[in-house]
């Protein structure tokens, strides 16, 4: 069946496909009245905040993580236990307690990892539609931190709710602000080590520059690459946010492991990037770079791109990044009217799915089509890890890859994991029929309806749909 794109109902399935997390039973009906609305109505409301009362601040969660290092360094130091005695009511020995071993485990920070990780695959499998969700996620690999790198681990999950959650509908420049004044950001990039040579502690330390922050600011984050910038510039920025890191448990045991800035740190003198003079300010020099560069056009550009690049094919179609470019300018980064844009231009309801879902969007698509409830999100974090996208995870600071090639060598492992699912759904009733059309409705082909009627058993049937071309892509 080809793609109709006048089709209401299928317009409805596209929704949900391409900018959502994929239908759960009665979604697509529920959408084909207003499918393009019922978008719109979700991108005006907002986003909300994860409220689940085991979550912790990052600040706090990096001070627990701090604390349970501690006292593990302080137990390999410590001297074996020696065996005491124990003792009867007259004080006479009854037998020897051995020592205890230490205690075992995940480790703290493993723990607020694990928590926080089921808390966004709630958020995803309960979304009415999951376009807040798909926002958050792409801005949360857009400007990516890795759970990998040391003691980012405990903040890779309240990063992304309190740097990223509360601004994807807002301004480009708060988001951009927020993300590189957040503690995991200069800890992930090392700019807790750049040193200004010229700063209080460089002249003492005879310490320097780590230019990694700033490169992946102009890089990544906002210009995007061959964007005019130089080596030149890349230092300057570098000396300019020189100090932004995070605050000692060891100075202060209230308030360590937030982000802070060290003016002890920080290079004086005033400081040139992409040809603009930025006057010695301190803390607000940095924040003066980052205000021009979300307005840079070359960000606009990059942004768009990258935006199309997601929700709508790997080849972005030029006149709509153009568009959603012109009104990033437009707005000065509104990504709400960037996002409405998007959502209300011709091409993406007469694209027909073509992209490859990313190991995470396929599964939970998978888990609401099907009703598996979620556990303790350890499963889902095991299957992303076994089809190459390890939660809060990148390969680099780029990101995952937004490209449909990139994850095509893993189809293999998603018959397995589909199958595994398969097993784990329980038996609502629906026949093979019903079940396409809760998953796919209209854009399910004569092939796939076909294919899933001959199963040999319910499990197969679902198996055969998670795998089915219109269900692996949006």
């Amino acid at each position: 069946m080809a793609f109709d794109s006048s089709s209401l109902h299928a317009q409805a399935a596209l929704a949900l496909h391409r900018f959502g997390l994929g239908p759960r039973p009665g979604d697509i009906a529920k959408l084909a009245a207003d499918p393009r609305g019922a978008l719109l109505a979700e991108l005006d409301v907002g986003s909300k905040p994860l409220n689940d009362p085991a979550l912790v601040d990052s600040a706090k969660a990096g001070r627990e993580a701090y604390a349970y290092q501690q006292e593990r360094r302080a137990a390999r130091q410590a001297p074996p236990p020696q065996a005491k005695p124990d003792m009867d009511a007259g004080g006479n020995d009854m037998a020897i307690t051995p020592p205890q071993p230490a205690k075992t485990g995940p480790g703290v920070a493993q723990e607020i990892y694990r928590t926080e990780a089921k808390a966004r695959y709630r958020a995803a499998l309960d979304a009415d539609i999951g376009l807040t969700e798909r926002l958050v996620w792409f801005w949360s690999n857009h400007f990516c931190v890795a759970a990998d790198k040391g003691p980012t681990r405990s903040l890779c999950g309240a990063y992304e709710r309190e740097a990223i959650r509360p601004f994807v509908f807002g301004t480009f420049t708060d988001m951009l602000l927020a993300v590189e004044t957040h503690p995991a950001m200069p800890l992930y990039l090392d700019n807790t080590r750049s040193i200004g040579p010229r700063s209080i502690i460089g002249e003492r330390q005879h310490k320097g520059l780590n230019e990694n922050l700033a490169r992946e600011i102009l890089e990544l984050h906002t210009l995007g690459v061959r964007a005019g910038y130089t080596q030149a510039d890349v230092t300057s920025f570098a000396k300019i946010i020189t100090g932004w890191t995070i605050a000692s448990v060891r100075q202060d045991p209230e308030n360590g492991r937030g982000f802070r800035f060290n003016k002890n740190m920080h290079e004086p003198g005033d400081h040139t990037v992409l040809g603009k003079s930025y006057a010695e300010n301190g803390f607000e020099q940095g924040r003066d770079v980052l205000r021009n560069l979300a307005g840079h056009p070359a960000t606009a550009a990059h942004i768009a791109t990258k935006l199309v690049t997601h929700f709508v094919a790997d080849k972005p179609l030029k006149p709509l990044v153009d568009r959603l470019a012109s009104r990033f300018r437009e707005t000065n980064g509104d990504l709400k009217e960037v996002t409405r844009t998007l959502l209300t231009a011709p091409e993406v309801w007469n694209t027909p799915p073509g992209k490859l879902k990313k190991p995470g969007e396929w599964t939970v698509a998978a888990m609401r089509a099907t009703g598996i409830d979620l556990k303790d999100g350890q499963h889902l974090m095991n299957t992303q890890k076994m089809l190459g996208e390890p939660l809060w995870q990148p390969p680099a600071p780029k990101g995952f890859p937004d490209d449909s090639a990139a994850w095509m060598d893993g189809l293999a492992q998603r018959l397995d994991i589909a199958n595994q699912m398969a097993r784990l759904a329980g038996n609502n009733g629906m026949q093979p029929d019903d079940i396409v059309d809760v998953a796919l409705g209209p854009l399910a082909s004569a092939d796939t309806r076909q294919t899933i009627k001959r199963a040999e058993s319910r499990q197969q049937a679902l198996a055969l749909l998670m795998m089915a071309p219109e269900f692996q892509r949006r």
